[in-house]
């Protein structure tokens, strides 16, 4: 694997110029509240995420922090599940973290930017590719990390090339801002039209789940595992692929025909909607899209098909609103072994529902709103390919 540099820069191992640490590797006892222990997970690509966190004492975060302290200026690198997620770090409150790498530059050779926007490229994608471990649950090392060969500019290009990426980087934020805007108007619509489903502040008629429904059922996983899955076929959606209020393309998986007949029960029609009933990923909800169609789900998701009474639209921003997902994942919670939503606890669940033509009205609105999510969704796309090629230019010394 190689690099081609100019002749005033270095190619250098991370560690000889970078103190490489890792999280705690214990598993701190858990609190009502306290210091928030980050992991993997919480690494997104707009900042750590601290809406799902488990908290830890005061006493274990200080037992971390002899190990790993986080100060402002060090990066985070998440070392399992989905690989990377680098950021800087500028710190609002005190955290620990686990299962997350901490490169901290200090005074050293290295612009804390323009590590973060080098972490990401491909060419470190390629060694950590050769060396990651794990089947199902990926991971990287503390000394893979530490052996990765990096490209050292001087110091003036390393701010520069910060510099360029930064002002690429603000453009794809802002076009990720506007995204996430539109989901909270879809949301300020719902509750303007319909009220907290849960209080029912507007006084529908409620009633259970099963009376306005045709379907509610999982599937089960193809005979053979993942050595069923075909390069093509009958998609097979997983909980993965079911994000809340999105469906996720990425890993969708493809079964044949022999192992979809053996799941004729669970075919998944246009307007189902599809809710995780097992695992972490627990309650989270999406309508399918009609281009994975034809489809099956496994015994992880729930496929809940509406009666003519209950618009799709209405019925899936009803579960993602927060006061009933709270509800689902209290449900899910009270498993007797680990996280799981059963089909009759699905069946019995109480909903308020609004008259038909003020349901549609809503789901019109929401349409709306997605075709402008589709328009901006397009353009953060071309920002990314933008990005991609001034990166990919930026760590050969091109720009």
């Amino acid at each position: 694997m190689s690099l081609k540099i100019p002749n005033t820069w270095k190619l250098v191992r991370c560690q000889d110029v970078v103190d490489v640490r890792d999280g705690t590797h214990d598993t701190p006892a858990k609190v009502s509240s306290g210091i928030p222990l980050i992991t993997s997970k919480n690494l997104k690509p707009e900042g750590i995420d601290f809406s799902d966190v488990t908290y830890i004492s005061e006493f274990d975060h200080q037992q971390i922090e002899k190990r790993s302290r986080v100060d402002d200026g060090d990066i985070l690198f998440a070392m399992i599940g989905t690989i990377g997620n680098p950021m800087v770090v500028e710190k609002d409150r005190p955290f620990s973290i686990k299962n997350v790498a901490l490169f901290k530059l200090g005074e050293s050779q290295v612009v804390p930017k323009y590590f973060k926007y080098l972490l990401s490229t491909q060419f470190l994608k390629q060694q950590l590719d050769v060396a990651t471990r794990g089947g199902t649950q990926k991971f990287v090392s503390l000394q893979m990390l530490r052996n990765l060969i990096i490209p050292l500019p001087p110091i003036a290009e390393q701010k520069r090339i910060a510099a360029i990426l930064d002002k690429a980087e603000e453009l794809r934020g802002l076009r990720r801002k506007a995204l996430g805007e539109l989901d909270a108007v879809v949301q300020s619509i719902f509750i303007e039209m319909f009220g907290d489903p849960i209080t029912d502040s507007k006084g529908w008629s409620v009633s259970q789940l099963r009376a306005h429904t045709l379907k509610i059922g999982s599937g089960a996983t193809p005979t053979g595992g993942d050595s069923a899955y075909k390069e093509t076929g009958i998609s097979l959606i997983r909980s993965l692929n079911v994000r809340n209020g999105k469906f996720s393309l990425k890993d969708l998986a493809f079964i044949d025909n022999e192992q979809a007949s053996k799941l004729s029960n669970v075919v998944v029609k246009v307007g189902d909607v599809l809710l995780n009933i097992t695992g972490a990923s627990v309650a989270r909800v999406c309508r399918v899209p009609s281009d994975v169609l034809p489809a099956r789900v496994n015994q992880h998701v729930a496929i809940i098909r509406p009666k003519s009474t209950l618009n799709e639209v209405y019925l899936e921003q009803m579960l993602l609103y927060p006061s009933f997902k709270q509800i689902l994942l209290k449900t899910a919670e009270a498993g007797a072994t680990r996280q799981a939503i059963t089909k009759l606890q699905i069946e019995g669940l109480c909903i308020p529902v609004p008259p038909l033509p003020l349901q549609e009205e809503f789901a019109r609105r929401v349409g709306a709103i997605e075709h402008l999510k589709t328009t901006h969704r397009e353009s953060l796309a071309q920002l990314n390919a933008l990005f991609a090629s001034l990166q990919h230019r930026a760590f050969r010394g091109e720009l």
